[in-house]
């Protein structure tokens, strides 16, 4: 019963995939998985937990983002800690790590030096710690409360020892004074915000007024980041280093016009489960 009035009316509230939102926030308030709650239909909520699920489904009505409510989101089959400041790991940011990892190929069981520029909750970084075991990672972020999720998610997974985190606006905590990289990249990935202001009312209520307006935007067509990005990436890789970053709807044009130049070389576009070009990848030309 309390799931079905809570489905009702987060779809009176026209909530997206509102079964899922109470499935799911019904679990948390449980702690059980969804087989039990359909497997045990006649169970009835104690007065907290009937209490702490209408508070949860009061706010998800309002816009909260479920995620926000229950403090997790899976992201490379790892379940990260998230919530308020920092943005939600989405599944098309996985083709970042699908894409380096091919494109590092036999590399893959070196000892490789690896920055994550804009590294949020951390999922990039702690994704490809877990892949690369012998990889020590510099993780940057240029907000302070981000970087708090981030070093959370490491320690949680036991990678915290090989990932080091930086209040950092883009790479600038990796370079010199000349404005190359103290000690050389072999792999630098970026997930940086690429929505353009333009679009902002076009985003669903859940990312436009609760996700970090920092981690989102970036101008007014989602380009500004991508040049100085680039511009540093080519000065902190080594030779033959790889560069991954990912794209918006609108983005592999501008940044595939920028990455067809020397120094790089062997680009390439990949396309998410949408058919939407959403990852680049180059080569740092030797």
């Amino acid at each position: 019963m309390a799931l079905r009035t809570a489905i009702a009316r987060l779809e009176e509230c026209h909530v997206p995939s509102a079964p899922l939102a109470a499935e799911l926030l019904l679990m948390d308030v449980l702690q059980q998985d969804r087989s039990w709650i359909y497997a045990h239909p006649e169970y009835e909520l104690s007065l907290a937990q009937a209490l702490a699920y209408a508070q949860f489904i009061e706010r998800r009505s309002k816009g909260v983002p479920t995620q926000y409510l229950t403090g997790r989101q899976e992201f490379w089959g790892i379940e990260f800690e998230v919530g308020p400041g920092v943005l939600i790991p989405r599944p098309e940011t996985e083709h970042v790590i699908e894409v380096a990892l091919a494109r590092l190929g036999p590399r893959r069981t070196q000892s490789l030096r690896i920055a994550d520029v804009g590294t949020g909750s951390g999922c990039i970084a702690v994704a490809l710690a877990r892949e690369l075991p012998q990889a020590e990672i510099i993780a940057t972020d240029i907000s302070a409360v981000a970087l708090d999720y981030a070093r959370r998610n490491s320690a949680r997974q036991e990678v915290s020892g090989r990932i080091q985190f930086f209040e950092s606006n883009l790479l600038d905590a990796c370079l010199d004074a000349s404005g190359r990289a103290r000690s050389p990249f072999d792999l630098i990935v970026s997930n940086p915000p690429y929505v353009g202001r333009n679009d902002a009312a076009h985003l669903p209520r859940e990312v436009r007024e609760h996700e970090p307006a920092e981690a989102l935007f970036a101008g007014d067509q989602g380009f500004d980041v991508y040049a100085a990005l680039i511009e540093e990436a080519a000065r902190a890789l080594r030779a033959d280093g790889i560069f991954v970053v990912e794209i918006g709807y609108n983005g592999a044009d501008y940044v595939r016009s920028l990455l067809s130049v020397a120094p790089w070389s062997d680009l390439t576009v990949t396309r998410d489960l949408s058919g939407i070009e959403r990852v680049i990848s180059v080569r740092l030309t030797a």
